[in-house]
């Protein structure tokens, strides 16, 4: 009786160690969770800290004088005397008159808050407009990158205020008036990149991306299904196959900027195709998504039950027509969710895309698969390598377009596979 009581206790503590352990591991699991989501929250505050004033722009409206005398223009429709013209003067001389302080010798001060392309701007509004000559227009114009910065940060240690308290106090009387003003930035949405912080937008980066990710589509997921459905189905097991699988598996952890070197040496160096264009940038991440492809693709295959086989080939169907009409159906949910998640994977890839040159300064929008264009994770490194206090709040603004872009493609992926999975 004193043995069987002994050994009672002795279970007894053992179970009680093992239910420790147990509540121990399940601590340190909910720990790690913890820690995963406070690293996450801080770095989701941390961006949108930084991006969400980036979606704003700062604008100053004046009332301007087409004085031909001082703008040195007596016909706006001769293209000879617009590119003589004088287009920052007006805009000078209403921002003089607006700002009683201002004297003669402040001209270079008051022109520290007129961006430099608004007279560009003017000059285009006026060639659209030849009846304005001569009379008073209200025109609104972006201000200044430093304007801008003294506007949304001021006060915020983290930027440092380049106007000195001369202009400091004009902006501020600017803005009691209501001529200064910030609003929604659409600039950020339908322009390319510029030297320019004010003027800078990630069009050309988005139509790049859209570009670059076409093309890999289009090339990746045939060839990465068709290779999925060859080794799974007609490949037969031998020593070729298994050394063919085994290295599908090692490149799916082969570094990103190997690929961009594979690409600069076979693509560019080869081949002689042109740098930095959407087209070599879709085959570079084309070679790199494909064996994530492969992999999901044949075990989604792999998942499709026996008996489905057994039953097209029962009724007299081909090896062919079971593959095709039966299993591929059944298999694509998976094949999609996987192709989709490569996708994103290669949206957010910088390396290899920089070693093909798709680190340029582009300005212009592309329209082709063969125009110099940028991407987005790209368009992100060179904003955030800029010297200008400007592009920190652009490149975390872009930071949060990609991870729209990211949770989109996400999002997509889960939709298809509960859209399309079949239960059996």
């Amino acid at each position: 009786m004193t043995d069987r009581t002994e050994q009672a206790e002795i279970v007894r503590r053992s179970l009680k160690r093992r239910y420790r352990k147990e509540r121990r591991f399940r601590a340190y699991g909910v720990l790690a969770i913890a820690i995963a989501l406070a690293a996450l929250v801080v770095l989701l505050a941390d961006i949108i800290g930084k991006g969400h004033t980036g979606f704003l722009k700062t604008t100053i409206t004046l009332d301007v004088e087409m004085d031909s005398e001082r703008m040195y223009l007596e016909d706006p429709t001769n293209p000879d005397e617009i590119r003589m013209a004088d287009f920052v003067e007006p805009l000078i001389v209403s921002l003089a008159e607006t700002l009683p302080s201002a004297t003669e010798d402040d001209r270079n001060a008051l022109r520290g808050l007129i961006n430099p392309y608004a007279s560009i701007g003017l000059r285009d509004k006026l060639v659209a407009n030849p009846d304005w000559m001569g009379t008073t227009q209200t025109i609104t114009f972006l201000a200044h990158s430093d304007v801008d910065v003294y506007v949304k940060h001021q006060g915020d240690k983290a930027y440092s205020i380049k106007l000195n308290e001369q202009q400091q106090e004009w902006v501020n009387e600017l803005q009691e008036s209501g001529l200064v003003e910030t609003s929604f930035n659409d600039v950020f949405f339908t322009s390319g990149d510029s030297r320019d912080p004010a003027r800078a937008g990630v069009l050309g980066a988005i139509v790049g991306s859209l570009l670059v990710m076409f093309v890999t589509l289009m090339l990746s997921f045939p060839i990465g299904v068709a290779a999925a459905i060859y080794l799974e189905e007609f490949a037969p097991k031998n020593k070729l196959t298994d050394f063919i699988e085994v290295n599908i598996n090692n490149l799916a952890a082969v570094p990103s900027i190997i690929f961009g070197l594979l690409g600069l040496a076979v693509f560019i160096n080869l081949f002689g195709m042109p740098r930095s264009v959407p087209f070599v940038g879709g085959l570079v991440l084309t070679l790199m998504t494909l064996p994530t492809i492969i992999i999901s693709s044949r075990a989604a295959i792999k998942s499709v039950p026996p008996s489905v086989r057994e039953a097209a080939e029962g009724i007299g169907a081909s090896k062919m027509q079971v593959v095709l009409h039966h299993v591929l159906p059944l298999a694509m949910p998976g094949m999609l969710t996987g192709s989709i998640i490569g996708m994103a994977q290669a949206l957010g890839e910088t390396a290899p895309l920089l070693l093909i040159g798709m680190v340029a300064f582009i300005v212009e929008v592309p329209e082709g698969f063969f125009d110099a264009a940028t991407v987005l994770p790209v368009q992100v490194f060179l904003w955030a390598g800029s010297p200008e206090l400007a592009f920190i709040e652009r490149a975390s603004a872009a930071i949060m377009v990609l991870l729209a872009f990211l949770m989109s493609m996400n999002a997509l992926a889960i939709w298809l596979r509960k859209r399309l999975e079949r239960r059996w």
